[in-house]
């Protein structure tokens, strides 16, 4: 009896480490995420590697921070780990427009590059021009995300360029289904922050848009 025992036992903790080989433990990037929601609003899947994200006055946008419009208005300079015989695509979204609470036109696609070879970010193709956190007036904290994607080689991209000063093409974009189309799989890294309407933003929308917005 006893030799049935512990063999029992054997097999239990056998299958214990096997189920613990076979589904990994999440990875903290993915953690940071799923705790916002970003899992599953935007993405299904975590990646395993933080991106390094970091905006002028060495700012970074790192695990959810909140920043403010102004902060965030010209584009971060981003690092990863490459392979220089790959190319990358880098998105960030906003899922909450106009508001978390009533997201009927998420995501808002804030920029998007693809076919950068290695991290030479400069020398990707840029399909959406960058555009900051530009939250509505009492829609509350914004989530904006960041994602990078390794793609299975250079690709053919169906999708129009969009200038800054353009909305067309940004609303309603889906990651999910865009990461589908072109079969990119889990992103590689990924990583985000929050933001809140500030005073700035009128002048921020105006400049970039040549309009107004309260």
């Amino acid at each position: 009896m006893k030799c049935a025992s512990l063999l029992g036992v054997c097999l239990w903790l056998s299958l214990c480490v096997s189920a613990e080989y076979d589904h990994p433990a999440e990875s903290e990037v993915s953690r940071f995420l799923r705790h916002l929601d970003i899992i599953p609003d935007v993405i299904e899947t975590g990646p395993q590697d933080f991106l390094n994200v970091t905006y002028i006055g060495n700012i970074p946008a790192d695990r959810g921070v909140q920043l403010q419009p102004m902060q965030v208005r010209d584009m971060p300079d981003l690092k990863w780990i490459a392979n220089k015989d790959n190319y990358y695509t880098l998105l960030m979204v906003d899922p909450d427009v106009p508001s978390r609470k009533v997201p009927k036109f998420k995501e808002y696609l804030h920029w998007l590059v693809v076919n950068i070879p290695g991290n030479q970010l400069n020398l990707g193709d840029v399909r959406a021009a960058y555009v900051g956190a530009l939250p509505l007036k009492d829609t509350g904290l914004h989530r904006y995300v960041l994602l990078l994607y390794k793609q299975p080689d250079f690709t053919k991209f169906d999708v129009e360029k969009v200038p800054q000063q353009n909305d067309e093409g940004r609303i309603k974009f889906s990651t999910k289904q865009f990461a589908e189309k072109y079969k990119l799989g889990i992103p590689l890294a990924g990583n985000f922050f929050t933001s809140i309407w500030s005073t700035d933003v009128p002048a921020l929308h105006k400049a970039m848009f040549r309009g107004h917005v309260e």
